[in-house]
């Protein structure tokens, strides 16, 4: 592999990483500034090189991944994302772009632009489709991918600002209305939010937009209905039929029908009126009850628009200007090493507080030793900080005129600063690593990870409290935590342990017992193994002796439904290597099986055969008249099928309502049987 091939593949890497921090995880570790400055850098290099080209690569696809444990359906209308801006010369020359692909002048007669823009705050929120047919609510996608999304239906008919049914103008509806927009917390909400998890000692939302996201992915929409989220309406997908002539027009429509449309759209008769009103709604944004982080300006002339067309990622008729994120100076005083679950061990900048982005900030993450050598950060340097995407504090670069001359550079640490082990470097990788199992860091950050949300879910065990559990001797293993009620009366002598207090923690420590093999596998930290590995392993083995008696060829190629699981060569490597290290992984199972803690998967009920569509693997797809999406999923898991999302020769049968796009196709084209609605409900009588 060439030197230019790593360095695109390693772009690629870091790129898909950043995306799913950003969309499935809502926890960005850079601004979009520096996104944007690494998708630049590999698309130059792709350019210059066709010859890496790759049809995976992030320049090629919008970015995010479906939530995990949602049905995913394709979007009518693909849901692509926008192009960037910074500053008024980039703005400027994208107009000149849309002038050259409409083929109009530079002005008019009158000295004017052919064409008008509008100009709109660019809400900092969760991107959301809404199919309203026949003026009722009947689907709710997430953007996804940007060609499928996440049905949350359930969680979008709890959010007031979106109404269930259109009110009907004179002119009446169109029969299909897809409403594209975005979903926010305001930030009364997430104030009141923060303070009522901080009373819980759970971790605290970093902001209104992860709030937002973290609220989305709740299953239980009476949860989501607690949080008061809204919504504005900002653009359209599939509509027909399509009787608007413009964005001015289809806003306008909308709002009559109910939908809730911002307050600050601006018609601009130039590009010049739209940086006006983009300086001056810098000043208001601040004042405004939600988050906004950019203006989009869009072309108005929807003929004009499907002229320009699009990009493989972007529409080439409107453009964000993202306003920069906010910076301040101040010294860093030291260079300190955090030590994670799995041994990464990483720097973090020690600073002088300064108030920033609404915080105040002492800290800033330093990502890696590279970063720090390409940087060079410098004890005693005075730095510039910016919170990446208003959220994790970074030093993004150092005054070097303010730099001392006695300045040393910064030297990578060979210890662990927790059992002062060595470290080691794995190649591929930034990180550096400490390869001591019973590192005491490593230990307090893995105990934490098994009780939290996601693994097993233990009430009342946050980062807090195992930290006071753990500096009093009384935590150290997994095996500890079930033990806990044998020291009951040195837990009531720690600060704030009262005897409420212990006893939720004692009732969620025995509930977590149960939680089941596929939960213990996600909470024991093993390295590349997440929730989805383990949830498809623990169905697998079903009990762990049996997944002990496994070889590491089986773990990696054992097959779903007559597909590979896709567990692959890494996952099963890790995992095999736990499950028979003695003085590690049969330990731990060893302590948890004396405990009591339950071991075993319950496997996926077996449908009774006498059902109508009895173990017969199902993908629905296009609208129906009676039925939504999630009632109509449940209805045939009811009657005994698989319901899945993709066509394949593995698929039974497609359930096809209007507009069904290219799974009916594909369906034809395999010669499977199709069910159209009348058929389904003939079948259901």
């Amino acid at each position: 592999m060439t030197d230019i091939q790593k360095q695109i593949e390693q772009l690629r890497r870091e790129l898909h990483r950043h995306n799913h921090l950003y969309y499935s995880k809502a926890k960005p570790q850079i601004s979009d500034q520096a996104y944007d400055r690494l998708l630049a850098q590999l698309a130059e290099l792709e350019q210059a090189h066709p010859e890496f080209h790759s049809p995976t690569s992030p320049t090629a696809r919008v970015g995010g991944e479906p939530i995990e444990g949602f049905v995913t359906v394709d979007h009518a209308v693909p849901m692509l994302s926008i192009s960037n801006t910074y500053d008024q010369k980039e703005l400027q020359a994208w107009h000149q772009r849309v002038l050259g692909g409409l083929e109009l002048p530079t002005v008019d007669l009158f000295g004017q632009a052919e064409i008008t823009y509008l100009a709109e705050p660019k809400i900092d929120g969760i991107a959301i489709s809404l199919r309203y047919e026949q003026g009722k609510l009947v689907q709710a996608l997430t953007r996804g991918d940007g060609q499928r999304g996440d049905d949350i239906t359930a969680a979008a008919k709890t959010i007031r600002s979106i109404p269930l049914e259109l009110i009907s103008p004179s002119e009446g509806l169109p029969e299909i209305l897809e409403v594209r927009g975005e979903v926010y917390m305001p930030n009364e909400e997430f104030d009141r939010i923060n303070q009522q998890r901080q009373a819980m000692e759970l971790d605290l939302f970093a902001n209104p937009r992860n709030a937002a996201a973290g609220t989305l992915k709740l299953k239980n929409p009476k949860k989501v209905a607690q949080r008061q989220l809204k919504c504005f309406a900002h653009g359209l997908g599939l509509v027909k039929p399509n009787p608007y002539l413009c964005y001015a027009d289809y806003l306008a429509a909308i709002k009559n029908m109910g939908l809730p449309v911002n307050e600050h759209v601006k018609p601009c008769k130039s590009i010049d009126e739209a940086w006006a009103f983009i300086e001056s709604f810098e000043k208001i944004r601040v004042t405004l009850s939600y988050a906004t982080d950019g203006v989009v300006v869009k072309v108005d002339d929807f003929a004009f628009q499907k002229m320009l067309g699009t990009t493989a990622k972007s529409p080439r008729w409107c453009i964000a200007y993202k306003y920069p994120a906010e910076q301040a100076k101040t010294t860093l005083t030291d260079i300190t090493w955090q030590v994670g679950k799995g041994g990464s061990v990483t720097p973090v900048a020690e600073l002088e507080p300064v108030f920033v982005a609404g915080t105040t900030v002492k800290r800033a993450t330093l990502h890696n030793m590279d970063e720090i050598q390409r940087k060079d950060i410098r004890i005693g340097d005075r730095v510039i900080i910016e919170k990446a995407g208003e959220i994790i504090p970074q030093v993004v670069e150092v005054i070097l005129a303010e730099r001392a001359d006695d300045s040393k550079a910064t030297e990578a640490i060979t210890a662990c600063p927790s059992c002062q082990g060595p470290l080691h470097r794995e190649e591929d990788e930034a990180a550096i690593r400490c390869g001591n199992p019973q590192c005491p860091a490593q230990i307090c950050e893995r105990l934490i990870w098994f009780a939290g949300r996601g693994q097993m879910n233990i009430d009342g065990l946050g980062d807090k409290v195992v930290r006071q559990l753990v500096d009093a001797g009384l935590l150290r293993t997994f095996g500890d935590i079930y033990t806990l009620h044998e020291h009951t009366e040195s837990i009531l002598k720690l600060e704030r342990f009262a005897q409420t207090k212990l006893d939720n923690l004692l009732a969620g420590i025995e509930q977590s017992k149960q939680r089941g093999l596929a939960h213990v596998l996600a909470a024991l930290g093993i390295r590349h193994v997440g929730s989805k590995a383990a949830l498809l392993i623990a169905r697998q083995y079903g009990n762990i002796e049996a997944l002990a008696q496994a070889t590491q060829e089986e773990l990696a190629n054992f097959e779903i439904d007559g597909r590979k699981s896709g567990i692959g060569n890494r996952i099963a490597q890790s995992l095999f290597e736990f499950l028979h290290d003695p003085t590690s992984g049969q330990r731990i199972i060893a302590q948890l099986q004396a405990q009591e803690v339950n071991l075993t998967e319950a496997m996926p009920a077996v449908a009774d055969e006498n059902l109508l569509l009895a173990n017969k693997t199902v993908v629905i797809t296009g609208s129906f008249e009676n039925w939504d999406r999630h009632t109509l999923t449940e209805k045939l898991q009811a009657l005994g099928a698989k319901v899945t999302s993709s066509v394949s020769k593995n698929t039974d049968l497609v359930v096809t309502g209007a507009n069904p796009g290219s799974k009916l196709a594909k369906a034809q084209k395999l010669n499977l049987e199709i069910w159209d609605e009348p058929t389904f409900n003939s079948k259901l009588s």
